[in-house]
């Protein structure tokens, strides 16, 4: 039985961020993580009670084959695209961070436009080698396949590069 992997704790967090308790909706959870074996294989498990509903909650990811050293915040994963969020996923992330940066707290807004700088560089990820745009496989979700149905532009890598270039310099203009 494989399971998704999550490259990094930042990463696992986004993805349980992204997905609230199918009771209530919720995403406050307190996690407890731990490593444990399932059908052979050792996992991530993440676990947890709603923090609305009580709803008990659990996640289970597979471990890269490498681990990602964090290389300050957000460090959501090494070369290789994500297994957790799909190419529309992240462009989602990144807007919706990118559009509520808070204008009058320089480090949040710095930790926004970091957050929406990694998410595009997470698209870039999908890209293949010689390729100029990510391809129709990278997006597996349904807010994913959305994103792209809405917009395909957006997912060229010369526009993708210009985003996160302007992303990383508004965050560090809040440094």
């Amino acid at each position: 039985m494989a399971f998704a992997v999550a490259r990094t704790r930042d990463e696992a967090h986004l993805y349980l961020d992204l997905h609230p308790c199918r009771t209530c909706g919720s995403v406050e959870t307190d996690w407890s993580t731990g490593l444990t074996t399932v059908g052979g294989e050792l996992v991530n498990r993440y676990a947890g009670a709603c923090g609305e509903c009580e709803e008990p909650r659990e996640y289970l990811f597979g471990l890269p084959d490498r681990p990602v050293a964090p290389q300050g915040y957000p460090t959501f994963g090494g070369d290789e695209p994500s297994q957790l969020l799909d190419a529309g996923e992240w462009l989602w992330v990144a807007d919706l961070t990118a559009g509520n940066v808070p204008i009058h707290d320089p480090a949040e807004a710095h930790h926004a436009l970091a957050v929406a700088a990694a998410a595009i560089e997470e698209i870039v990820k999908f890209i293949p080698s010689g390729q100029d745009e990510a391809p129709a496989d990278a997006f597996w979700s349904e807010r994913g396949q959305g994103m792209r149905a809405a917009e395909p532009g957006r997912f060229q890598l010369d526009r993708l590069m210009i985003v996160r270039d302007t992303y990383r310099d508004l965050a560090a203009q809040h440094a």
